[in-house]
């Protein structure tokens, strides 16, 4: 291609985030990249190229900041990926209304948030957005009964994005709620399935194959359908 891919990724000093930075540099994509201190990137720091952009995702200030500082740009993906296991053990009895706000908040609102701030710099026609959901927001899926709250706050995820994809009134835009599999991570832990490699890989798989495919769709990381 005679310029770059473009992609912006919200949430990205660990984990998945990070792995995701690193198949997309591996890629050749041009990639800014959002933490929430700056000063304390991570392994982020070790990537090469990569532009490093602060946003605590909750803050709406943060979102108005970084939506003025990237005005004008085009983007080939935009991947929010921030979200929180939330309390644990997810007690309905114990938990308090602020965990669980701060939770649904996290998961749930402020990713929609980003989306209604950044949808209108994906570039027209093959422009990417992507969501970092879950298997687990399935309401037909009864796994998962321990993390009750967390599996809630991605069924609502699920249910912002589809009102939002609604709202937009973007037929042209491919946008993927996207589960990346139970992945060895300080959320997935050490006796999950697979690696950030394996995932990251596959979920870019995906995002490349579906450019230029309008519409909305639950998949995981292998392109699998999955059920709402």
């Amino acid at each position: 291609m005679a310029t770059s891919r473009t992609a912006l990724i919200i949430g990205a000093s660990r984990g998945l985030g990070l792995g995701l930075v690193q198949r997309l540099q591996e890629d050749g994509w041009s990639i800014t990249a959002t933490v929430r201190n700056p000063q304390q990137p991570g392994a982020l720091a070790d990537v090469p190229g990569v532009r490093i952009e602060q946003l605590e995702i909750n803050d709406a200030a943060q979102l108005d900041g970084l939506k003025q500082r990237l005005q004008g740009e085009v983007f080939d993906l935009v991947f929010v990926n921030a979200g929180v296991m939330g309390p644990l053990p997810q007690d309905l009895e114990a938990v308090s209304s602020q965990a669980v706000g701060e939770l649904f908040m996290t998961n749930a609102v402020a990713p929609i948030r980003v989306a209604r701030r950044l949808a209108g710099q994906l570039r027209e026609n093959t422009g990417v957005l992507a969501f970092m959901s879950s298997i687990l927001g399935s309401v037909t899926i009864p796994d998962g009964g321990e993390l009750c709250l967390y599996k809630a706050s991605k069924a609502a995820l699920n249910s912002m994005i589809n009102s939002f994809v609604v709202e937009l009134q973007r037929p042209d835009l491919c946008v993927l709620a996207m589960h990346p599999g139970w992945v060895k991570t300080d959320m997935g832990g050490e006796n999950a399935e697979i690696d950030v490699l394996t995932s990251t890989r596959g979920m870019l798989e995906q995002i490349k194959a579906r450019s230029g495919k309008g519409g909305l769709r639950f998949i995981n990381y292998k392109g699998e359908p999955l059920t709402w």
